[in-house]
Protein backbone atom coordinates (compact mmCIF):
# COMPACT_ATOMS: atom_id res chain seq x y z
CA UNK A 1 0.00 0.00 0.00
CA UNK A 2 1.40 3.36 -1.04
CA UNK A 3 0.51 7.00 -0.49
CA UNK A 4 -1.39 8.37 -3.48
CA UNK A 5 -3.98 10.77 -4.82
CA UNK A 6 -7.28 8.88 -5.07
CA UNK A 7 -10.14 10.86 -6.56
CA UNK A 8 -11.02 13.76 -4.30
CA UNK A 9 -8.68 12.57 -1.53
CA UNK A 10 -4.97 12.33 -0.81
CA UNK A 11 -4.31 9.10 1.10
CA UNK A 12 -1.14 8.68 3.15
CA UNK A 13 -0.15 5.18 4.24
CA UNK A 14 2.53 3.69 6.47
CA UNK A 15 3.10 -0.03 6.91
CA UNK A 16 3.19 -1.17 10.57
CA UNK A 17 0.91 -4.23 10.96
CA UNK A 18 2.02 -4.87 14.55
CA UNK A 19 1.46 -1.21 15.45
CA UNK A 20 4.88 -0.88 16.98
CA UNK A 21 4.56 2.88 16.55
CA UNK A 22 2.37 4.62 19.10
CA UNK A 23 1.24 7.29 16.67
CA UNK A 24 1.89 9.01 13.33
CA UNK A 25 1.17 12.58 12.27
CA UNK A 26 1.56 14.39 8.99
CA UNK A 27 3.80 17.44 8.65
CA UNK A 28 2.75 19.67 5.76
CA UNK A 29 2.93 23.30 4.61
CA UNK A 30 -0.75 23.91 3.94
CA UNK A 31 -1.75 25.11 7.39
CA UNK A 32 -4.34 22.36 7.89
CA UNK A 33 -5.94 22.01 11.32
CA UNK A 34 -3.95 19.79 13.68
CA UNK A 35 -6.89 17.46 14.31
CA UNK A 36 -6.92 16.52 10.60
CA UNK A 37 -3.32 15.31 10.60
CA UNK A 38 -3.46 12.30 12.95
CA UNK A 39 -3.15 8.92 11.19
CA UNK A 40 -5.68 6.26 12.13
CA UNK A 41 -4.63 2.66 12.88
CA UNK A 42 -5.70 0.20 10.18
CA UNK A 43 -4.94 -3.48 9.51
CA UNK A 44 -1.73 -2.83 7.57
CA UNK A 45 -0.51 -0.01 9.84
CA UNK A 46 -1.53 3.64 9.61
CA UNK A 47 -3.61 5.68 7.23
CA UNK A 48 -4.64 9.32 6.80
CA UNK A 49 -7.20 10.62 4.31
CA UNK A 50 -7.39 14.32 3.46
CA UNK A 51 -9.55 16.23 1.00
CA UNK A 52 -7.44 16.99 -2.06
CA UNK A 53 -5.93 20.47 -1.50
CA UNK A 54 -6.01 23.27 -4.07
CA UNK A 55 -2.32 23.01 -5.00
CA UNK A 56 -0.57 21.23 -7.86
CA UNK A 57 1.95 19.42 -5.66
CA UNK A 58 2.22 18.67 -1.96
CA UNK A 59 5.37 18.39 0.16
CA UNK A 60 5.15 16.48 3.45
CA UNK A 61 6.86 14.35 6.08
CA UNK A 62 5.70 11.65 8.49
CA UNK A 63 6.15 12.54 12.18
CA UNK A 64 6.44 9.10 13.77
CA UNK A 65 6.22 8.87 17.56
CA UNK A 66 9.63 8.23 19.14
CA UNK A 67 11.36 8.44 15.74
CA UNK A 68 10.63 12.00 14.65
CA UNK A 69 10.32 13.35 11.11
CA UNK A 70 10.79 10.88 8.25
CA UNK A 71 10.19 10.90 4.51
CA UNK A 72 7.44 8.60 3.29
CA UNK A 73 8.93 5.12 2.71
CA UNK A 74 6.09 4.26 0.28
CA UNK A 75 6.79 7.24 -2.00
CA UNK A 76 9.99 7.44 -4.11
CA UNK A 77 9.45 11.14 -4.87
CA UNK A 78 11.82 13.12 -2.63
CA UNK A 79 12.93 16.73 -3.06
CA UNK A 80 15.80 18.47 -1.29
CA UNK A 81 15.56 21.86 0.36
CA UNK A 82 17.17 24.19 2.86
CA UNK A 83 15.57 22.23 5.72
CA UNK A 84 16.28 18.73 4.42
CA UNK A 85 14.50 16.24 2.19
CA UNK A 86 10.72 16.18 1.84
CA UNK A 87 8.43 13.65 0.22
CA UNK A 88 6.09 15.08 -2.39
CA UNK A 89 3.10 14.06 -4.44
CA UNK A 90 1.99 15.54 -7.77
CA UNK A 91 -1.68 16.46 -7.91
CA UNK A 92 -3.82 16.63 -11.05
CA UNK A 93 -2.66 19.47 -13.29
CA UNK A 94 0.97 19.50 -12.20
CA UNK A 95 3.58 19.62 -14.96
CA UNK A 96 7.29 20.17 -14.39
CA UNK A 97 8.88 23.03 -16.35
CA UNK A 98 9.86 22.16 -19.92
CA UNK A 99 13.32 23.72 -19.52
CA UNK A 100 14.34 20.91 -17.14
CA UNK A 101 14.62 18.69 -20.20
CA UNK A 102 16.63 21.18 -22.28
CA UNK A 103 20.39 20.63 -22.47
CA UNK A 104 22.01 23.83 -21.13
CA UNK A 105 24.91 25.64 -22.77
CA UNK A 106 28.35 24.79 -21.44
CA UNK A 107 29.29 27.14 -18.63
CA UNK A 108 31.87 28.16 -16.06
CA UNK A 109 31.46 28.93 -12.35
CA UNK A 110 34.05 31.22 -10.79
CA UNK A 111 34.27 31.98 -7.04
CA UNK A 112 34.62 35.56 -5.84
CA UNK A 113 34.81 36.87 -2.26
CA UNK A 114 34.09 40.50 -1.39
CA UNK A 115 35.19 41.84 2.00
CA UNK A 116 32.61 44.11 3.60
CA UNK A 117 31.59 45.62 6.96
CA UNK A 118 29.11 42.73 7.43
CA UNK A 119 31.83 40.16 6.77
CA UNK A 120 33.06 38.34 3.67
CA UNK A 121 30.37 37.96 1.01
CA UNK A 122 30.88 34.88 -1.15
CA UNK A 123 29.73 35.01 -4.76
CA UNK A 124 29.91 32.48 -7.58
CA UNK A 125 29.80 33.97 -11.07
CA UNK A 126 28.17 31.72 -13.66
CA UNK A 127 28.72 32.47 -17.34
CA UNK A 128 28.42 30.72 -20.70
CA UNK A 129 31.70 29.05 -21.56
CA UNK A 130 34.00 30.86 -23.95
CA UNK A 131 32.83 34.41 -23.18
CA UNK A 132 35.64 36.53 -21.78
CA UNK A 133 35.12 38.82 -18.76
CA UNK A 134 35.72 41.82 -21.03
CA UNK A 135 32.67 40.98 -23.17
CA UNK A 136 29.65 42.93 -21.93
CA UNK A 137 26.63 40.88 -20.86
CA UNK A 138 23.48 41.54 -18.83
CA UNK A 139 23.80 40.53 -15.18
CA UNK A 140 21.37 38.66 -12.92
CA UNK A 141 22.20 38.51 -9.19
CA UNK A 142 20.52 35.98 -6.90
CA UNK A 143 20.17 36.07 -3.13
CA UNK A 144 20.58 32.55 -1.71
CA UNK A 145 22.20 31.83 -5.06
CA UNK A 146 23.94 28.50 -4.33
CA UNK A 147 20.72 27.12 -2.80
CA UNK A 148 18.73 28.37 -5.78
CA UNK A 149 21.19 26.56 -8.03
CA UNK A 150 21.03 23.35 -5.98
CA UNK A 151 17.33 23.15 -5.16
CA UNK A 152 15.69 25.22 -7.92
CA UNK A 153 18.06 24.49 -10.79
CA UNK A 154 18.83 28.18 -11.37
CA UNK A 155 22.06 27.63 -13.29
CA UNK A 156 20.41 24.91 -15.39
CA UNK A 157 17.54 27.33 -16.07
CA UNK A 158 20.04 30.00 -17.19
CA UNK A 159 21.86 27.61 -19.50
CA UNK A 160 18.65 26.14 -20.90
CA UNK A 161 17.10 29.55 -21.59
CA UNK A 162 20.22 30.65 -23.46
CA UNK A 163 20.41 27.33 -25.36
CA UNK A 164 16.80 27.69 -26.50
CA UNK A 165 17.25 31.41 -27.31
CA UNK A 166 14.47 32.34 -24.90
CA UNK A 167 16.99 34.67 -23.23
CA UNK A 168 20.16 36.31 -24.54
CA UNK A 169 23.51 35.23 -23.10
CA UNK A 170 23.98 36.68 -19.60
CA UNK A 171 25.97 36.24 -16.42
CA UNK A 172 24.53 35.07 -13.11
CA UNK A 173 26.00 36.00 -9.72
CA UNK A 174 25.09 33.55 -6.95
CA UNK A 175 25.29 35.31 -3.57
CA UNK A 176 25.66 33.13 -0.47
CA UNK A 177 24.61 34.68 2.86
CA UNK A 178 26.78 33.95 5.90
CA UNK A 179 24.19 35.13 8.44
CA UNK A 180 21.02 35.05 6.40
CA UNK A 181 18.42 36.47 8.77
CA UNK A 182 20.72 39.28 9.91
CA UNK A 183 21.75 40.27 6.38
CA UNK A 184 18.38 39.97 4.66
CA UNK A 185 16.02 41.39 7.30
CA UNK A 186 16.06 45.04 6.14
CA UNK A 187 19.70 45.48 7.14
CA UNK A 188 21.15 48.83 5.95
CA UNK A 189 24.74 47.59 6.28
CA UNK A 190 24.09 44.61 4.03
CA UNK A 191 22.27 46.77 1.47
CA UNK A 192 25.24 49.14 1.47
CA UNK A 193 27.68 46.26 1.04
CA UNK A 194 25.64 44.74 -1.79
CA UNK A 195 25.18 47.92 -3.79
CA UNK A 196 28.46 49.71 -3.05
CA UNK A 197 30.90 46.79 -2.82
CA UNK A 198 29.56 43.51 -4.23
CA UNK A 199 27.99 44.83 -7.43
CA UNK A 200 30.90 47.20 -8.24
CA UNK A 201 33.41 44.37 -7.65
CA UNK A 202 31.55 42.09 -10.04
CA UNK A 203 31.25 44.88 -12.60
CA UNK A 204 34.97 45.65 -12.29
CA UNK A 205 35.85 42.05 -13.17
CA UNK A 206 33.04 41.29 -15.61
CA UNK A 207 31.78 43.92 -18.02
CA UNK A 208 28.07 44.11 -17.17
CA UNK A 209 24.90 45.99 -17.96
CA UNK A 210 21.29 46.20 -16.77
CA UNK A 211 21.64 44.34 -13.45
CA UNK A 212 18.57 42.51 -12.11
CA UNK A 213 18.34 41.26 -8.51
CA UNK A 214 16.25 38.27 -7.46
CA UNK A 215 15.41 36.71 -4.10
CA UNK A 216 12.84 34.62 -2.27
CA UNK A 217 11.29 35.02 1.18
CA UNK A 218 13.66 37.26 3.21
CA UNK A 219 15.89 37.38 0.13
CA UNK A 220 13.08 39.13 -1.74
CA UNK A 221 12.63 41.61 1.10
CA UNK A 222 16.39 42.33 1.03
CA UNK A 223 16.26 42.87 -2.73
CA UNK A 224 13.49 45.46 -2.46
CA UNK A 225 15.22 47.10 0.50
CA UNK A 226 18.50 47.44 -1.41
CA UNK A 227 16.87 49.15 -4.41
CA UNK A 228 14.58 51.29 -2.23
CA UNK A 229 17.49 52.69 -0.23
CA UNK A 230 19.99 52.76 -3.12
CA UNK A 231 17.67 53.78 -5.97
CA UNK A 232 18.74 53.19 -9.52
CA UNK A 233 21.12 50.33 -8.69
CA UNK A 234 19.01 47.62 -10.32
CA UNK A 235 16.99 47.75 -13.53
CA UNK A 236 14.72 44.92 -12.39
CA UNK A 237 13.64 43.01 -9.27
CA UNK A 238 12.32 39.42 -9.19
CA UNK A 239 10.64 38.91 -5.80
CA UNK A 240 9.31 35.46 -4.84
CA UNK A 241 7.20 34.87 -1.73
CA UNK A 242 8.65 38.01 -0.19
CA UNK A 243 8.58 38.33 3.61
CA UNK A 244 6.81 41.70 3.50
CA UNK A 245 5.50 41.33 7.05
CA UNK A 246 2.98 43.72 8.56
CA UNK A 247 1.32 43.48 11.98
CA UNK A 248 -2.05 43.11 10.24
CA UNK A 249 -1.14 40.32 7.83
CA UNK A 250 1.59 38.55 9.80
CA UNK A 251 1.09 38.66 13.58
CA UNK A 252 2.19 35.01 13.67
CA UNK A 253 5.72 36.17 12.76
CA UNK A 254 6.01 38.55 15.72
CA UNK A 255 8.56 36.33 17.51
CA UNK A 256 10.99 36.56 14.60
CA UNK A 257 14.08 38.30 15.99
CA UNK A 258 14.12 40.97 13.28
CA UNK A 259 10.36 41.48 13.07
CA UNK A 260 10.59 45.17 14.02
CA UNK A 261 13.15 45.88 11.30
CA UNK A 262 11.13 44.07 8.65
CA UNK A 263 7.77 45.62 9.56
CA UNK A 264 9.39 49.03 9.88
CA UNK A 265 10.69 48.90 6.32
CA UNK A 266 7.43 47.54 4.95
CA UNK A 267 5.57 50.33 6.77
CA UNK A 268 7.90 52.83 5.09
CA UNK A 269 7.08 51.47 1.63
CA UNK A 270 3.34 51.24 2.27
CA UNK A 271 3.24 54.82 3.55
CA UNK A 272 5.20 56.23 0.61
CA UNK A 273 3.52 58.56 -1.87
CA UNK A 274 6.37 58.35 -4.38
CA UNK A 275 8.92 55.65 -5.22
CA UNK A 276 12.63 56.51 -5.13
CA UNK A 277 13.11 54.55 -8.39
CA UNK A 278 10.99 52.57 -10.83
CA UNK A 279 12.68 49.25 -11.70
CA UNK A 280 10.67 46.63 -13.56
CA UNK A 281 9.24 44.20 -11.00
CA UNK A 282 7.91 40.66 -11.18
CA UNK A 283 6.51 38.99 -8.07
CA UNK A 284 5.31 35.45 -7.37
CA UNK A 285 3.72 33.81 -4.33
CA UNK A 286 1.96 30.56 -3.57
CA UNK A 287 -1.79 31.08 -3.64
CA UNK A 288 -2.22 29.32 -0.29
CA UNK A 289 1.03 30.24 1.52
CA UNK A 290 1.02 32.65 4.46
CA UNK A 291 3.03 35.30 2.61
CA UNK A 292 0.51 35.62 -0.21
CA UNK A 293 -1.51 38.21 1.75
CA UNK A 294 1.40 40.56 2.37
CA UNK A 295 2.58 40.05 -1.22
CA UNK A 296 -0.80 41.16 -2.53
CA UNK A 297 -0.56 44.29 -0.41
CA UNK A 298 3.00 45.04 -1.54
CA UNK A 299 2.28 44.39 -5.23
CA UNK A 300 -0.69 46.77 -5.14
CA UNK A 301 1.36 49.48 -3.41
CA UNK A 302 4.30 49.24 -5.81
CA UNK A 303 1.92 49.45 -8.75
CA UNK A 304 0.21 52.46 -7.15
CA UNK A 305 3.63 54.12 -6.89
CA UNK A 306 4.10 53.75 -10.64
CA UNK A 307 6.28 50.65 -10.89
CA UNK A 308 5.56 48.18 -13.69
CA UNK A 309 4.61 45.18 -11.52
CA UNK A 310 3.59 41.73 -12.72
CA UNK A 311 2.29 39.49 -9.92
CA UNK A 312 1.66 35.76 -10.33
CA UNK A 313 -0.06 33.63 -7.70
CA UNK A 314 0.93 30.02 -8.19
CA UNK A 315 -0.77 26.77 -7.04
CA UNK A 316 2.01 25.80 -4.63
CA UNK A 317 3.56 26.81 -1.32
CA UNK A 318 6.73 28.41 0.12
CA UNK A 319 9.53 26.17 -1.18
CA UNK A 320 12.29 26.00 -3.77
CA UNK A 321 10.36 23.79 -6.18
CA UNK A 322 7.47 26.27 -6.20
CA UNK A 323 9.93 29.05 -6.97
CA UNK A 324 11.64 26.91 -9.63
CA UNK A 325 8.42 26.09 -11.41
CA UNK A 326 7.64 29.74 -12.25
CA UNK A 327 11.12 30.89 -13.29
CA UNK A 328 9.72 30.42 -16.75
CA UNK A 329 7.65 32.34 -17.71
CA UNK A 330 7.85 34.86 -14.84
CA UNK A 331 11.60 35.47 -14.55
CA UNK A 332 12.02 34.96 -18.29
CA UNK A 333 9.39 37.62 -18.94
CA UNK A 334 11.01 40.09 -16.55
CA UNK A 335 14.48 39.62 -17.99
CA UNK A 336 13.20 40.08 -21.52
CA UNK A 337 11.38 43.25 -20.43
CA UNK A 338 14.59 44.65 -18.94
CA UNK A 339 17.17 43.36 -21.41
CA UNK A 340 15.41 43.77 -24.75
Amino acid sequence: MVSAVEGAEVVFRLGDPSHAFTGVRLWQELGLAAELLEFKPVDYGWELRLPRPSVHRMEYLFDIADLGMRTDPTNPRVVGGAFGDHSWLPLPGYVEPAWIGVAPVASTLTPLTVDSPVGPIDVQVWAPEGITPAFELPLLLSHDGPEFAMYAGLTHYAGAMIASADLPPFRLALIRPTTRNLWYAANPQYAEALTQLVLPTIEAQYKSRQPVLMGASLGALAALYAEWHHPGTFDGLFLQSGSFFTPDTDPQESRFEFYAQVTGFVREVLAATAAPSTPAVAMTAGATEENVHNNRVMAAQLAELGLAVEFDETPDMHNFTAWRDVLDPDLTGLLNRVWS
